[in-house]
């Protein structure tokens, strides 16, 4: 018997949070039993819960309460498999993934290869197959055990910051010779940024707010930093593409409104400011409408043009580049917050989704 604590929130109000304790009895065959060790918890979080019901996307489905009010809000981490009836996996062995935030969880592996396995769950068949990978930490060429912090807190969002790169540069920028990107604080954002430093072909223009501008600064990846209430200092002659990371509705109302023609794209590719979708803003713009960014569509794409492969290679030499720079002793980019136990969690939860965070802090959840 395991006892297993998990942490659930409150879909209507996800700064309230409730620790429950179920009991797992013998694994079934074809499980295998899983204990997380370390979470990382950004908002990125907090968008997977506030878009948990949209139906494309279904983030709460992915490990489900039983009470239709109460959701697992997904983190990726690393867990170690403490119980197995499943061939392939052997007591011990530590993976990266998605998981509930909890101290255990039971998984079906399906497709077990030397690179690690899906959970088959049956819940899980229909919904996005990146998210349902499970990733031998033995087998992952980028792995690092000194970078399992910065792993967990950057490759989830790095992925969506290389492939969006890599989307922008594959439709050449839609004629845009420069881009504003909002929430240029976020991890994301710079991630972006960092992916599209050293071209000369369009300029790379943060959007953030005052208290943030000194951080976005020092980061020295924006050629420019603007603050919100400066956003109509911008020429608006210059052809430009918003890549919008606040799904701020007023915000995007103002961006159309200031550059008229000149705006070439509207790229929604995150909600840090807001919890409704854009789908829920009935925003009337002139101009292009937005576009909602969704990594897994692009790596689709890239996987048929180069090869998985191949798209595994850049990512993971992109990925180590980065985890390089943003550690960099002399001027690290973020500095870890360490919160030790599922106790921890409501709180930290708490801060998250009401945006009281220091930009520069990466926070990790330890569990073991």
């Amino acid at each position: 018997m395991t006892q297993i604590h998990s942490l659930q929130t409150d879909k209507r109000d996800l700064a309230r949070t409730r620790i429950v304790t179920q009991t797992q009895g013998d694994l079934q065959a074809g499980q295998a039993l899983l204990k997380i060790s370390r979470l990382a918890l950004t908002t990125n979080n907090i968008t997977y819960a506030a878009f948990g019901d949209t139906p494309h996307l279904r983030y709460w489905d992915f490990f489900p309460t039983g009470d239709a009010g109460w959701g697992h809000m997904p983190a990726w981490g690393f867990a170690e498999v403490v119980s197995t009836t499943v061939e392939g996996l052997t007591i011990g062995e530590r993976f990266y993934g998605y998981w509930p935030i909890a101290t255990h969880l039971v998984v079906e592996p399906v497709r077990v290869t030397e690179r690690g396995f899906y959970d088959g769950s049956e819940h899980r068949l229909s919904l996005t197959s990146a998210y349902n990978q499970y990733q031998r930490n033995s087998s992952d060429a980028a792995y690092r055990p000194e970078n399992e912090d910065y792993q967990m807190l950057l490759r989830p969002l790095f992925i969506t910051s290389f492939m969006l790169a890599d989307y922008l540069e594959d439709n050449r920028f839609f004629d845009a010779r420069r881009i504003v990107v909002s929430s240029a604080s976020s991890k994301t954002a710079f991630g972006t940024v960092f992916c599209l430093q050293g071209r000369n072909d369009v300029q790379l223009v943060g959007l953030t707010s005052a208290s943030n501008r000194e951080y976005v600064e020092g980061l020295g990846c924006y050629q420019q930093t603007v603050t919100y209430d400066q956003l109509e200092s911008l020429d608006a002659s210059v052809p430009t593409l918003y890549v919008d990371f606040s799904g701020n509705a007023g915000l995007r109302q103002r961006v159309h409104a200031h550059f008229g023609a000149s705006l070439m794209h509207d790229c929604y590719a995150g909600s840090a400011h807001s919890q409704d979708h854009i789908s829920e803003q009935n925003l009337k713009l002139a101009g292009p409408q937005p576009q909602t960014y969704f990594a897994p569509n692009q790596i689709r794409k890239r996987n048929a043009d180069w090869g998985p492969a191949e798209v595994t290679r850049r990512f993971n030499a992109a990925q180590l580049s980065f985890i390089d720079r943003v550690r960099d002793t002399s001027s690290p980019w973020i500095a870890l917050q360490n919160h030790q136990g599922l106790d921890a969690a409501p709180a930290l939860v708490d801060t998250l989704v009401n945006g009281r965070i220091d930009p520069s802090d990466g926070h990790v959840l330890i569990l073991d």
